[in-house]
């Protein structure tokens, strides 16, 4: 009796989800200028809302508000996240916000850290939780994903240096910490055990833990989720997860992109038996989701309480210039400017995409608005890899010409790694000791590689092969782009460009 009237309960639920759903994408511009009002409104008596006069927008056409509101990289707002994490308030947002997402990617500090409100939590990542699971019951009327539980790999947070009352930590802690009470009893592990910081203890008790429960999806990044899968296998004996959690049908996946994994999970899950959705989820917000189990792109979510601008990367060098939603086209590279309701206004995130569809808004991610190494969520960009190589020279003796690095997939028998070919005028002391020094110094700057590097678990040391003098300018030289301004792109996250210079310097 019960459980009939929890079933009837969530199926109400998830029907409102799905109306929500159903209402933003036939009236996409009309919902998004319904939210720049309510983000504009509700901070209209903040320091920020009171600098740019957001009482006066709210009375205007908010066509205003691109031109009054210039756009945002993390620098330009960090002293107001410094401030805010130092316990003042009413600075970029109109709540108190006790919660610190941090995470790598800004040109200048190791780690960077994102405000996360109880609005941003409510409002957008836990309504795009509800909205997975009613997408996914509408695409599969015959699931039982409700019926088990949900294996949720999380990170970890802790108390800020700055005030002992805010928490900083990955955005998925942030949400088990926060999750409500009913929802804590559809996810595994427990949450003492989600959140523990000691990676391989924690990845240990995680496997024993979930054994145990009757686990019908998984949700997390499929670098780490493919980790613990196998350590399950390993535990159990099982040769394929339908052995353990015969009932597992649906993995949610997001942060780095899915086609390097996918031959990886289907041996170890029937792939005839198992759904997989991507999402698309940050610090700074969720922003789509997959609703179609047959094409790879993603709904745009509307309405979140996240108003979305676009930059054309054709532009974005030169004088970026933002559109609104109602502007883009398809198929053509653009950069996401977002505000959000946790005090993020105009903010360029540094992810770039394309549209697929227009009615409905889809997206696809391209890349980045940098070139970027991010196969594994380590998120490498360029300024990283310049002065970890900078610091290896310095203590090798070494003088760089020019390099390239892109990813080493994670295989059946090994860990993926970063493989760089690099061309010296002076080589150093040993190839051993730069990959040491570069190695290390990656970890120090940049956060998620380090955590990536841990015990080797995801990402082994770097590989480094030495380029025969020449190779770049013979490789821009066959492409017609040898002088001018024509250079080889740094660092890629495919390793087609890797793959062709390595053919140029040893042909078969």
């Amino acid at each position: 009796k019960h459980m009939a009237y929890l079933n009837k309960t969530i199926d109400w639920f998830l029907s409102k989800e799905l109306e929500d759903i159903a209402y933003f994408k036939e009236n996409p511009i009309e919902v998004q200028q319904r939210v720049l009002h309510n983000l504009v409104g509700k901070a209209k008596d903040t320091e920020w809302g009171v600098q740019y006069d957001y009482a006066s927008l709210q009375k205007k056409n908010l066509h205003e508000y691109s031109q009054r509101v210039p756009l945002q990289e993390y620098d330009q707002i960090k002293h107001h996240i410094e401030r805010m994490r130092k316990g003042e308030s009413q600075i970029l947002w109109d709540t108190d916000i006790r919660w610190f997402s941090k995470s790598s990617g800004t040109t200048n500090d190791k780690s960077k850290y994102i405000p996360v409100s109880m609005e941003a939590l409510n409002e957008c990542h836990y309504k795009a939780g509800k909205d997975i699971i009613a997408i996914y019951n509408q695409l599969r009327p015959e699931s039982r994903v409700l019926t088990g539980k949900t294996l949720v790999l999380g990170g970890s947070y802790q108390i800020d240096t700055f005030s002992p009352e805010n928490k900083l930590g990955d955005v998925s802690a942030i949400l088990i910490q926060n999750l409500p009470f009913w929802a804590q009893w559809l996810r595994t592990p427990t949450r003492k055990i989600a959140l523990m910081p000691e990676w391989e203890e924690k990845l240990e008790l995680m496997a024993l833990d979930t054994i145990k429960e009757r686990v019908t999806s998984l949700a997390g990044v499929p670098s780490w989720t493919l980790i613990l899968l196998k350590r399950v296998l390993e535990i159990t004996g099982a040769d394929n997860l339908q052995q353990v959690w015969p009932e597992l049908e649906l993995f949610v996946h997001g942060g780095v992109s899915f086609t390097p994994y996918r031959k990886q999970f289907d041996k170890l899950i029937d792939p005839s038996r198992m759904n997989y959705l991507e999402t698309y989820n940050a610090s700074e917000g969720f922003f789509a989701m997959q609703d179609d189990l047959e094409t790879d792109d993603m709904l745009l979510m509307l309405n979140y309480g996240i108003y979305y601008e676009f930059i054309p990367m054709d532009t974005y060098h030169q004088n970026p210039q933002a559109i609104p939603l109602a502007q883009v086209e398809l198929n053509r590279n653009y950069a996401i400017v977002i505000s959000t309701n946790a005090g993020l206004w105009r903010y360029i995130i540094g992810d770039t995409v394309k549209f697929t569809s227009l009615r409905p808004y889809k997206i696809k991610i391209t890349g980045r608005t940098r070139h970027f190494i991010n196969a594994f969520g380590e998120e490498v960009i360029i300024d990283n890899a310049e002065k970890a190589l900078a610091v290896a020279c310095q203590a090798t003796g070494a003088i760089i010409t020019e390099y390239t690095a892109a990813p080493i997939y994670i295989s059946s028998n090994e860990q993926g790694a970063h493989e760089w070919l690099i061309e010296f005028a002076k080589e150093p002391d040993t190839l051993e000791n730069f990959t040491q020094q570069l190695d290390t110094a990656l970890k120090r700057i940049n956060s998620d590689y380090e955590a990536k590097r841990y015990h080797d678990k995801i990402l082994r040391l770097p590989q480094i092969n030495i380029a025969p003098r020449g190779l770049f300018n013979k490789w821009l030289e066959i492409r017609g782009k040898l002088g001018g301004q024509h250079k080889v792109p740094r660092l890629s996250n495919s390793r087609k460009l890797l793959e062709e210079l390595l053919e140029i310097a040893n042909p078969k």
